[in-house]
């Protein structure tokens, strides 16, 4: 089982970055799909979620209107689109799957990706 992020990287405030994270390794479209981030000093916190058919997603208040997550069950990936970046979402994003139903006990995280809003 694999989960790969990447697009992290230095962005000014006020700028947009894309994450990918490429699943394999296990049944994609059985499990749901998040993203969650931790700073410095601080807890992981969920930003966003993705039901494994693409049909409900649910954000972090922080982020709601600035985030978008999506997925491509086709190409085993998940994406966060991230506008109106804010020097207070610099953190390691994770990617995280859950499985549902029978699979609901297997959950899966990558090893992160640094994003860092800095002018």
């Amino acid at each position: 089982v694999q989960l790969v992020e990447s697009g992290g990287g230095l962005v000014q405030p006020g700028g947009s970055l894309r994450l990918s994270c490429a699943a394999s390794g296990f049944p994609f479209r059985w499990y749901d799909m998040s993203w969650y981030r931790q700073a410095p000093g601080k807890e992981r916190e969920l930003v966003a979620g993705i039901t494994n058919t693409g049909s409900s997603t649910n954000y972090a208040d922080s982020v709601k209107g600035r985030f978008t997550i999506s997925r491509d069950n086709r190409e085993n990936t998940v994406y966060l689109e991230m506008n109106g970046l804010k020097p207070e979402d610099t953190a390691v994003y994770y990617c995280n799957a859950k499985g549902k139903g029978t699979l609901s006990a297997l959950t899966y995280w990558g090893k992160g990706t640094l994003v860092t809003v800095s002018s």
